[in-house]
């Protein structure tokens, strides 16, 4: 095996010669500055000493006497002399595995979860190129999917910066413990933690679920639950409450399953790429129809799952399409579809985006076993909308076709069910512009169709679009959402719902309610005017009144608190 530090140093750019092509038209934009989905306390990786790493690799070489690699799961190769007991130099991180990754693309380097690895370079912020203790090999790695070694990121109990209610998913899966544990990042305070406990043996899911703060001495850096128990780490926190209850509701005894990322990209290459050739592309079941084409189910050189949108011919011009592709490209949420690749240079046109195994969230909801959620989750699901509905707000886009059926499920978490979904369906978005009066605004051109039923009144009738006019539709989202799937003014046509809803509220809509309209819900400044009660077993918001009638989706955002 040759030297890994000259294959970092001297390996080629990949380079497609390309004759009489016009440039990318929708070349990707630089990635926002996201941080991983696990972050690590530290702040950031040690500088690599080259020397040592030159090293520690022509010793390595060396020992493995220029022989194959092993084809075997790299438990069952033989250790090299510089692993297990003898430690590797501090300047060499070693990184270890959180997930198990297959290669999906020459460079990449597949591993097995618990592998380590020595970090070489750290340039690229998604895939790090690093050496595998084991097998000796080179390639790219995820960066979400390793961590570095001894810190909390690498611990199994660790989940990051993860909501309350998604932390309360993870620790009631069917099956597992009292005391199943984790210790999340707390969204209202980033120097604090929160330890998510499950308190009964319901080997169904479900049972009460417990969360503790984990304070921070500012000086000290000691971390606490009680004042009368400091420890230097956190390490050494959970093994003091695994040996003992102490106070909490009860011992802590194993940690809770990870949820595996997803990646935003089908592999290193396609990072900056986005024209694939078609032919990578295998078309498996057809899973949905529209106005604009039809979804299919498949995979990317056999190896990763997507759907594939394939678009009528003549239905759709390559401006608006590609239009379509650059909003999705710059949108990187969890709570958005990804775009992973397009296919422009035949008809049809495709758009790959990542694949949701569950379908529409309207489909699920009136076919699928969407019909049993219970009202927590569909709590849960309206919260997972307005965070990707935030995301887009923040980038003065509006979706202008919010709805049920643009609202994409993939896993179903937990027991009682928690689907995880996603906003999708960017036909319809656009930028919002400034008028310097109304402030962000979008006039479509003439003749654009609308969904008459989802559509603010102030929108289909002058054509003004606001981040409002989405707040409008998501109220109606929540409708579809707490009826499982019923349409909205059932039993009126399009044509007569916006005079109708112009001209009052509806006749058997009692007055407390049309009251309530004027005060709703989610009618607050700022996320810390709320928080999140208990009554009758179920979180509802408790809110003081703000005087415009529709905020904006930013202040219709459910966060958690402990």
């Amino acid at each position: 095996m040759g030297n890994c530090l000259t294959s970092l140093t001297n390996r080629p750019t990949p380079t497609v010669t390309v004759k009489n092509v016009a440039p990318d038209p929708i070349s990707p934009p630089p990635r926002p500055p996201l941080p991983p989905r696990h972050v690590s306390p530290k702040s950031g990786v040690k500088k690599i000493d080259r020397k040592t790493i030159e090293a520690l690799v022509e010793q390595m070489n060396r020992e493995r006497k220029g022989s194959l690699v092993s084809e075997r799961r790299p438990s069952e190769v033989e250790l090299p002399i510089h692993c297990g007991t003898q430690q590797l130099p501090e300047e060499i991180p070693v990184l270890v595995a959180l997930y198990n990754y297959d290669s999906r693309a020459e460079g990449d380097l597949s591993f097995f979860k618990g592998d380590e690895m020595t970090l070489i370079d750290h340039s690229n912020g998604d895939w790090w190129y690093v050496q595998h203790l084991r097998s000796g090999e080179c390639g790219y790695v995820p960066r979400n999917y390793v961590a570095e070694r001894q810190t909390i990121e690498s611990e199994e109990w660790f989940a990051g910066r993860i909501a309350r209610n998604r932390a309360e998913v993870l620790v009631q899966h069917v099956n597992l413990p009292r005391g199943t544990f984790l210790i999340r990042e707390r969204e209202a305070d980033i120097l604090e933690y929160a330890l998510t406990i499950r308190d009964g043996d319901n080997q169904e899911g479900g049972g009460s679920v417990k969360h503790y703060k984990i304070k921070r001495d500012r000086l000290s850096g000691e971390f606490y639950i009680t004042q009368k128990r400091r420890f230097s780490t956190l390490q050494e926190l959970v093994q003091f409450y695994i040996k003992r209850a102490d106070g909490l509701c009860c011992k802590l005894t194993v940690p809770a399953p990870r949820i595996k990322p997803t990646r935003n990209e089908l592999s290193r290459e396609t990072q900056t790429v986005w024209e694939i050739p078609r032919d990578q592309i295998q078309k498996i079941k057809k899973i949905g129809n529209g106005h604009f084409g039809e979804v299919w189910s498949g995979t990317w050189r056999g190896v990763v799952e997507v759907a594939v949108k394939m678009m009528k011919v003549g239905s759709m011009s390559s401006d608006a399409f590609l239009e379509e592709a650059r909003i999705m490209k710059k949108c990187y949420h969890p709570n958005l579809v990804k775009l992973y690749a397009v296919c422009t240079k035949d008809e049809p046109l495709y758009i790959i985006t990542e694949y949701m195994q569950n379908g529409s969230l309207l489909h699920y909801m009136r076919e699928g076993q969407g019909k049993f959620l219970e009202l927590k989750a569909l709590v849960d699901i309206s919260a997972q909308v307005a965070n990707g509905m935030l995301y887009l707000e923040n980038l003065n886009y509006v979706h202008r076709d919010l709805a049920a059926r643009n609202i994409l499920v993939g896993e179903v978490l937990g027991e009682p069910a928690m689907p995880i979904v996603k906003v999708a369906d960017f036909g319809l978005a656009r930028a919002l512009k400034s008028d310097g009066v109304d402030g962000y605004i979008y006039e479509p051109k003439e003749g654009t169709k609308f969904p008459i039923k989802w559509t603010a009144p102030e929108a289909a009738l002058k054509g003004s679009f606001t981040i409002k006019s989405d707040v409008w539709s998501y109220g109606i989202l929540l409708y579809e959402i707490m009826t499982k799937g019923a349409v909205p003014y059932p039993g009126i046509e399009p044509k007569h719902v916006i005079p109708m809803v112009d001209g009052g509220y509806p006749d058997d809509a009692v007055a407390s309610t049309f009251n309530l309209r004027r005060e709703p819900a989610f009618a607050y400044r700022f996320c810390q005017d709320f928080v999140l009660v208990a009554v009758g077993g179920v979180r509802v918001l408790q809110t003081s009144p703000w005087r415009f009638p529709r905020p904006p989706m930013r202040d219709s955002h459910l966060p958690s608190r402990i």
